[in-house]
């Protein structure tokens, strides 16, 4: 058979989300911070000035030794190529819809909105602080969570000292905000 005709992966798709994004709610808006919006921006910059044109580079030099239906740097370099462009197209679109949103404005605020970071004590009486953030910025296992998901949407409007339901797959749980904290303003 051709291989002219033959996917090389049979896992690649052309959908350019990764696998673990998150998906923006139909008519929200993709809100994150100005930390997350220079993280990704500095990632794009990244894959297009610097790791992208080394691949390229490689695979040139592949290309150049000949038989390439058998050259491991060159089919590596061309899937790596890839996933370097789908990633590029992915961020791009992020970085297209994002809606920069600075929560600094709320600092000295007791009411939990977009970027604030929150203690609360749960019904077992552990006491957890998340941060809430965009759905790019997300990092669970430092404490930052989307502001979609379900403990963000419960703690969201209340205010310090106020216990909040929390549905779970497990039962209702009761969240008392402990504290609300945002970033200080940054001044010039």
């Amino acid at each position: 058979m051709n291989k002219a005709f033959v996917k090389e992966s049979d896992n690649e798709d052309d959908d350019d989300t990764p696998a673990l994004a998150q998906q923006i709610p139909a008519g929200s808006k993709n809100y994150i911070t100005p930390a997350g919006h220079k993280a990704i921006k500095d990632e794009l910059l990244q894959l297009i000035d610097v790791d992208r044109p080394e691949v390229v580079r490689v695979v040139h030099w592949a290309a150049s030794n000949g038989d390439r239906s058998e050259n491991g740097d060159y089919i590596y370099g061309k899937r790596r190529l890839r996933e370097i462009d789908r990633r590029i197209r992915f961020l791009t679109k992020r970085l297209d819809s994002a809606f920069v949103v600075d929560p600094s404005v709320h600092h000295g605020n007791d009411q939990v909105f977009f970027g604030a970071t929150v203690s609360y004590l749960n019904k077992a009486g552990e006491e957890h602080t998340v941060t809430i953030v965009g759905i790019d910025e997300l990092d669970p296992l430092k404490g930052k969570i989307s502001w979609i998901s379900p403990v963000a949407r419960a703690l969201t409007k209340a205010r310090e000292g106020e216990v909040v339901t929390l549905q779970t797959p497990l039962g209702t749980d009761e969240l008392e905000i402990l504290s609300v904290d945002y970033p200080e303003p940054i001044t010039d």
